[in-house]
């Protein structure tokens, strides 16, 4: 579990040089996300960066394309890639654009910036596996605010009428979006009884609990007949301070000053995870 809170913030860091670098994309959601994108990659996932393509790995699709940078970082930090690249997020001619495209990277399911799109991409891939008898399974990364999409919502019906148990879907539950909070642009509510009303499986977990997250995803693979919903309370921004909890850093990069400190922070949180 150390190891796994370790590489987090490792991660954390890198999505900071990268939005320094690049001058733009969104800081709250992909800092948010880190120790969920750990989880999966080093510790839940069948995967293979020197067989990018193998048939049996394990499906991603990172539906909220936005927050790109933690997805990348976390790649090369697999080994997808190497991590120099990272600098050339949102660069001319980079295969590290502002939202994935499947073609550009190894390790890429699907083109996302569509809010609301994924889960439905991701639900036609685990149909296609349970028809095909395969046994890989595809997991889904949402967005709180783009559960605001009446597609989205289709693809929940989807799911659940064809008990796609293969299938485990997150939401980052962090309660802002680009123009404010989200239960002020448009309320949520209950969204756990919401996906239990439609036949799903949920969990709620704390989304920065690694040990949580595992055992979360390993509680959807021994559940039958059900896809999952993992509803993964986060903090946006998680790391940096002046970050957290303020939905105007959704789609902002940090300029220098602020990366400086943003980096402190982060180091310094590394420091005391290494040391505990």
């Amino acid at each position: 579990m150390k190891e796994l809170q370790v590489k987090a913030y490792e991660i954390r860091l890198d999505i900071i040089h990268m939005l320094a670098v690049a001058g733009s994309g969104h800081s709250a959601g992909s800092l948010g996300l880190a120790e969920i994108f750990t989880a999966l990659y080093f510790n839940l996932m069948y995967h293979d960066p020197d067989n990018p393509a193998w048939e049996d790995r394990d499906r991603l699709f990172l539906s909220c394309g936005h927050v790109a940078p933690v997805l990348y970082a976390t790649l090369a930090h697999a080994g997808y890639f190497s991590k120099s690249e990272l600098l050339t997020l949102r660069k001319l001619g980079s295969r590290l654009q502002g939202h994935p495209e499947r073609q550009k990277l190894p390790g890429l399911e699907s083109t996302s910036g569509p809010l609301g799109s994924g889960l439905a991409q991701a639900s036609g891939v685990a149909l296609g596996a349970k028809i095909d008898g395969k046994k890989f399974r595809t997991y889904c990364i949402t967005s709180d605010g783009e559960h605001q999409e009446g597609n989205h919502w289709e693809a929940v019906l989807f799911a659940a009428k064809y008990n796609l148990s293969n299938l485990t879907c997150f939401v980052d539950r962090n309660n802002i979006q680009i123009s404010g909070n989200t239960e002020e642009v448009m309320p949520l509510n209950l969204l756990k009884s919401k996906y239990e009303s439609f036949n799903w499986h949920a969990i709620e977990i704390n989304g920065h609990n690694v040990e949580a997250i595992i055992a979360a995803v390993n509680e959807a693979r021994h559940t039958s007949g059900q896809p999952t919903i993992i509803i993964a309370k986060t903090v946006p921004g998680k790391g940096v301070s002046f970050m957290e909890n303020n939905f105007l850093w959704h789609g902002k990069a940090p300029n220098l000053e602020e990366t400086k400190e943003a980096i402190s922070e982060l180091k310094y949180h590394l420091k005391t995870i290494k040391n505990a």
